[in-house]
């Protein structure tokens, strides 16, 4: 049987060099490459239909709506960037050296804080609407609202770079050959920033509002004395709680994996083949936020219409009755 030796990524660096994968994958392998990256280009298209869905018409442009837009681009930034170039680094060599190599997960990590932060806004957002209804204009007003965001991903772009710090100041510090891109990041630190905070504020918060929602759908069905338009807003509100609660239950059960993994430790290595799994999981939440949308939300049904059959080339179409 004739052996043939390992490819390496650097040919000429024969003791310090990383092995290529194999030409031909395990079937396997290739399957999940395949699924990878259909569902990467799904991610980007559904997320694309719900930034275009909330700019566009003139209905959509609300204060809740505007955090959603926020998720949206970095959910649809997720598909278009960050999974294609998961996909590619787990079966290939890196190239483009060890500095470029810490400067790209800036990227990923700042997306996914950003996405976090935009769940803590969201769940403020909708205590203050169900709990507090009486002041909701007034607290939540537009200026407010984009302050929130732009600070959410500012924030978010400082705590990459700070999480990522050392290995900006030494790239490649933590490869183990040439060819290989992963750095390490203080798990201790990601876990309490980028989890236990944010989830426990998110927790609490729905917890409060859901006990309000109860509240309140056991006075409309028991047929407390309330105006026609009055009732209506409040189911309303209702709706719009109970969706963008699924939302945030679909949040945890994809970001809680990943996490768990960084309590194996103080530090983990971003780039390992199990980080590579349970980032998926993270990613996979960004295809699943437009399809919650799509199963709840009737603006967006009605939205997805008039955009696939190219309504919204119409002038005035960006004042279609949606809601």
């Amino acid at each position: 049987m004739e052996l043939t030796e390992p490819q390496l990524c650097f040919p000429m660096l024969l003791n310090t060099s990383c092995r290529r994968q194999p030409a031909r994958a395990s079937y396997g392998m290739d399957v999940l490459s395949i699924l990878l990256f259909f569902m990467a280009v799904v991610t980007a298209f559904l997320n694309l239909l719900v930034i275009i869905s909330i700019s566009h018409f003139r209905q959509l442009h609300s204060s809740t709506n505007s955090f959603l837009l926020s998720l949206a681009v970095s959910d649809f930034l997720i598909g278009m960037v960050v999974v294609p170039i998961e996909v590619q680094m787990t079966s290939t060599c890196w190239y483009l050296g060890d500095l470029l190599c810490a400067l790209y997960f800036i990227v990923p990590i700042t997306l996914i804080m950003a996405s976090v932060g935009t769940m803590v806004l969201i769940s403020v957002d909708r205590y203050v609407a169900i709990c507090d209804p009486l002041r909701y204009q007034t607290r939540i007003t537009i200026k407010v609202v984009n302050l929130s965001i732009c600070l959410c991903w500012t924030c978010a772009v400082i705590y990459s770079v700070c999480l990522l710090h050392e290995n900006l100041e030494h790239p490649g510090r933590f490869n183990s050959c040439f060819g290989e891109c992963v750095v390490n990041i203080n798990g201790e630190v990601d876990l309490v920033v980028g989890c236990i905070l944010p989830v426990s504020v998110v927790i609490v918060l729905y917890t409060r509002v859901f006990k309000v929602v109860l509240s309140q759908v056991r006075a409309m069905r028991c047929q407390v004395s309330l105006p026609s338009a009055t009732g209506n807003a409040k189911m309303s509100e209702v709706k719009a709680a109970t969706s963008l609660g699924v939302v945030v239950l679909a949040f945890l059960f994809c970001y809680i994996p990943y996490y768990l993994v960084t309590m194996s430790g103080g530090h983990i290595l971003i780039g390992s083949l199990i980080e590579s799994y349970t980032i998926f999981i993270v990613y996979f939440n960004s295809c699943l936020n437009p399809v919650i949308y799509a199963l709840f939300c009737r603006w967006f049904r009605t939205a997805l219409k008039l955009i696939v059959t190219l309504q919204i080339l119409k002038p005035g179409s960006c004042h279609a009755r949606l809601l």
